[in-house]
């Protein structure tokens, strides 16, 4: 009953980092915001995390998987407080509009340090009855994982766009290979 359980939470969890990165898409695009190195490590550290998440969808609940996820999360939180201490003097703006008051690199912080509590608490239970066989996807399964997917190879498409097939540089905002 465990191990069901914690299925059905590692896919809120995948929804929820599916759902931030796609947010994070959106208002790059709409706000013309883009996002600056650190922001991109912080996107990749959101895909990394929901891979590890993904493959305990599709390979059943496994401490590997976690770690995948937890590594990430750790990359990720570390990135993001990097960020917020770029920005943490008294009257500076910060990099980007705020959200809700706080800006995207902090929400970052707050999700991967939810998503680390939530892995250490995933392994502390749900490995009661542990099976190794490889499961398929239910339906709602695949549409969030089609949907990951999706807005990975967006985000791909973008920091090509942004970047080319060079670093991502403090100065390379823009989309430097669609014009000038």
């Amino acid at each position: 009953m465990m191990v069901f359980m914690v299925r059905k939470l590692d896919s809120l969890v995948l929804l929820a980092v599916t759902i931030v990165l796609w947010i994070t898409f959106i208002l790059e695009l709409i706000l013309h915001q883009h996002p600056c190195p650190l922001c991109h490590l912080q996107r990749l550290a959101f895909v990394m995390t929901g891979v590890g998440l993904m493959m305990n969808l599709r390979f059943s609940t496994r401490a590997e998987h976690y770690g995948v996820a937890i590594l990430s999360s750790l990359a990720g939180l570390g990135t993001a407080t990097r960020q917020i201490l770029l920005y943490i003097m008294p009257g500076d703006p910060g990099f980007g509009s705020p959200i809700f008051g706080l800006h995207l690199y902090t929400w970052s912080a707050l999700i991967f340090f939810a998503i680390l509590a939530y892995c250490g608490v995933a392994l502390m239970f749900g490995f009661k009855r542990r099976s190794f066989i490889t499961r398929e996807f239910s339906f709602l399964e695949k549409c969030i994982v089609l949907s990951f997917f999706t807005v990975v190879l967006a985000n791909l498409v973008v920091v090509l766009l942004e970047c080319g097939l060079g670093p991502c540089t403090r100065g390379s905002f823009g989309y430097h290979w669609l014009w000038h």
